[in-house]
């Protein structure tokens, strides 16, 4: 493994359509929040910021899933991103989309590895 790999979390941390998890991460030298969620049994991850304007997705803390646990929900307006991608997939983000994160599940674990 990358000697710059991050853990995240234990892997059964992050259940299908669940809560996500939180962390924070170095992102054009500036510490931001990001986070990790499962879906369709893959981990996914991306800066915890919506493609309208830059505020945080989650409407509880770790919460981003919206209720048909197909996609992930801007707390504020609304709009809804492919877990998988981050891709908008309606509403005011006008088509921009998360900013993803490079994570691997190994060894029972989420890690993270910076691409800065």
């Amino acid at each position: 493994m990358a000697a710059d790999a991050c853990l995240i979390c234990a892997a059964a941390a992050l259940v299908d359509g669940g809560p996500g998890v939180r962390f924070t991460v170095s992102h054009h030298g500036k510490n931001e929040p990001a986070f990790a969620v499962r879906y369709r049994g893959r981990a996914f991850a991306y800066l915890n910021r919506c493609g309208h304007v830059p505020i945080e997705l989650d409407w509880r803390q770790g919460e981003f899933f919206d209720d048909s646990k197909l996609y992930l929900i801007c707390s504020t307006h609304g709009a809804l991103y492919a877990p998988e991608s981050g891709r908008c997939q309606s509403g005011r983000c006008n088509g921009n989309g998360l900013i993803p994160l490079c994570v691997e599940e190994r060894d029972g674990a989420i890690y993270f590895f910076p691409t800065e």
